[in-house]
């Protein structure tokens, strides 16, 4: 959910969460659930946990193509308006100009991508403690 202010930015439909960014965060969750499942599942069945490697390891290539797109489309954007020079001076930013440092800020403070964040930590601290039981006091 986004606050008040982007929703009514002019560029709001730039920034907001549209049904592809759902599609790769979704992959993203089953791709971190998947990596961190492995060593649970190799020791049930070394067949399931070489599934989920391929599963965590698939879906982490693909999410991270499509984080890496974005990256590389704001970069090519800055670039091309020249924002970081004109901020360095302190030349006056054209309407462009603001239009496209609010659509970064507000892609930055997607919640999904706080959620994955999270998401990723807590999974891989449990998948640790998991690991560490099986492999040191079971």
């Amino acid at each position: 959910m986004h606050n008040q202010k982007c929703l009514n930015c002019k560029y709001y439909s730039k920034c907001k969460d549209g049904f592809i960014s759902w599609i790769f965060f979704i992959t993203g969750i089953i791709a971190a659930i998947a990596i961190r499942a492995v060593t649970l599942l190799a020791h049930l069945d070394s067949v399931y946990g070489k599934i989920s490697w391929y599963v965590g390891v698939s879906g982490f290539l693909v999410f991270f193509v499509y984080k890496y797109r974005i990256l590389k489309k704001r970069t090519y954007e800055i670039k091309q308006y020249n924002i970081l020079d004109k901020l360095k001076s302190k030349k006056e930013l054209t309407e462009e100009d603001y239009g496209l440092i609010e659509s970064i800020l507000c892609s930055l403070t997607s919640k999904k991508e706080q959620i994955n964040y999270l998401f990723i930590f807590c999974l891989s601290a449990v998948a640790l403690m998991i690991a560490f039981y099986v492999d040191f006091i079971k």
